[in-house]
């Protein structure tokens, strides 16, 4: 890691580094709360209405708290997500400044979307304690569509960023004649846009099965530890070879649109025929590959269904127009933990429809539970991988073959952004911790109210006291707390 950061700072100019490394842990740190925000609230939402349709309390219960995990990830998302925002103007103005009246819509989707995601949590989160079952269920409907219309936003800017269109080039390269229409749907945004909710969807269904399977493998056989298994799993196994195979067509589209990332992603030296397949490896800057697994002529195969396809190799441009040979290893590395990952969970999927087939049930072995905790774990890794394999494939572009990355830089010192680099880090530190300090404490709270018993925790109020809690029962009222009595069983009048 320590050679890479050394390479990239000798091959860039002084302030590209911090700026780089800034975005990319800003972006880095939020991707990891993305899937619960654009998958949560679906996942939720199905296990309320079973909870309604099968008239489940512990389903009901289920529901509501994970719409308190959703809350709170909510609000650490404003932080992070607004961070984010900020960054896009004041590391890189040139490209703002020169295609944002191109690509800056899908910023205010985003923006309207994430408007309405809150109104929609807010109301959901109350909406507990205060409306009609069925009616506060439908009420909450629109809330995964608000998420997923966010994500329709960020995707169609990145989509745009790697496949530019909608603009006429006026003589100075600057964008005219504007086309809203092709600038949103582009090439990329279909196949980037699925492959990403549905990464989205299965990532939260893995992580939060997860959490229960560790609940399993402590010894918490319960039917509350059971349904909270089985339905988000049950959601993410269904998706597992669906995004398998969404991600072999979106690989195939940058083999036809971004074929230079293509090549690597694939560490693809020269333009050929019968391209071999290698799983990890090192790319070499005379082209040799070191290490890794090869397997003769799967590239062309993989990429043209033939081995005669002709997979374009980094040298058909110039060294200043494709990555470095760092670049396309980093991300060759992160596209080949994704596949890996990827293959790993289909397995994992086919052990799970295997039991319900045969028994009707989920496996008894406890290495598949152990495996279903980890899978939560590896999903947020691929979630990272993809956005390194989109962003460093993409190099040296920022507006891919019409904005250099170095063009787009701020002018602010390197020392200065060094200095935002580590005030981030330590605030963005403090705020993740401050969100599990939250979750745990609502898990000890949750704890308690299914013990029965407040034990070393009195101290915590009980969970019907909260907003997201149950509805409070009054106590029925007595002779001491009756309108008008008073201590002692004698009635109020004249003495």
């Amino acid at each position: 890691m320590l050679s890479t950061v050394a390479l990239l700072a000798n091959s860039t100019p002084d302030r590209l580094l911090p700026a780089r490394e800034l975005m990319a842990f800003t972006l880095a740190s939020h991707i990891l709360l993305v899937p619960f925000g654009v998958a949560l609230p679906f996942i939720t939402l199905l296990m309320h209405h079973r909870a309604l349709r099968r008239d489940d309390p512990v389903a009901l219960t289920l529901a509501r708290r994970w719409s308190a995990v959703m809350a709170v990830q909510f609000a650490i998302g404003i932080i992070t997500g607004t961070v984010l925002s900020f960054e896009f103007g004041l590391l890189w103005p040139g490209m703002m400044g020169r295609w944002g009246d191109v690509f800056g819509l899908g910023f205010g989707v985003e923006a309207w979307a994430f408007f309405l995601e809150a109104v929609l949590i807010a109301i959901y989160l109350y909406g507990w304690r205060r409306l009609k079952p069925w009616t506060h269920f439908w009420l909450a409907v629109p809330l995964p569509l608000a998420a997923l219309m966010g994500a329709f936003g960020i995707i169609a800017a990145n989509s745009w960023m790697n496949t530019p269109q909608g603009f006429r080039p006026d003589a100075q390269g600057g964008p005219v004649d504007v086309d809203v229409r092709q600038a949103i749907f582009t090439p990329m945004f279909g196949p980037e846009y699925w492959h990403f909710v549905v990464a989205m969807l299965l990532t939260a269904g893995y992580v939060v099965a997860g959490v229960y399977a560790v609940g399993w493998l402590r010894g918490r056989r319960d039917r509350y530890h059971r349904l909270g298994f089985t339905v988000p799993f049950t959601v993410a196994a269904i998706l597992t070879p669906v995004q398998f195979m969404i991600g072999d067509s979106t690989a195939r589209a940058v083999f036809h649109k971004q074929p230079v990332k293509f090549a690597a992603t694939e560490i693809v030296w020269k333009t050929d025929t019968h391209v071999p397949e290698y799983m990890f490896g090192r790319l070499n800057s005379d082209g040799t590959i070191s290490g890794g697994l090869r397997i003769p002529q799967l590239d062309s195969i993989l990429a043209g269904f033939s081995p005669s396809t002709k997979v374009t190799g980094l040298t058909s441009v110039s060294a200043a127009d494709r990555p470095t040979v760092v670049q396309a290893t980093i991300a060759h590395w992160a596209f080949d933990v994704m596949v890996t990952v990827g293959s790993l969970l289909i397995l994992l999927a086919l052990w799970y429809a295997w039991s319900w087939w045969r028994r009707r049930d989920n496996p008894a072995s406890r290495w598949f539970y152990r495996c279903a905790a980890l899978a939560g774990v590896a999903c947020l890794v691929t979630v990272e991988c993809g956005w390194i394999t989109t962003e460093v494939g993409r190099q040296p572009w920022i507006v891919y073959r019409r904005m250099r990355v170095s063009e787009a830089l701020t002018d602010t010192h390197a020392g200065a952004l060094w200095a935002m680099l580590g005030i981030v880090v330590v605030v963005y530190a403090a705020v993740f911790a401050s969100f599990l300090a939250v979750v745990l404490k609502m898990r000890t709270r949750w704890r308690i109210a299914d013990e029965g018993s407040a034990g070393p925790h009195a101290d915590l109020p009980p969970e019907s006291d909260t907003p997201y809690g149950p509805r409070s029962e009054p106590d029925p009222p007595t002779a001491a707390t009756a309108p008008g009595g008073r201590p002692g069983g004698s009635s109020g009048g004249a003495s």
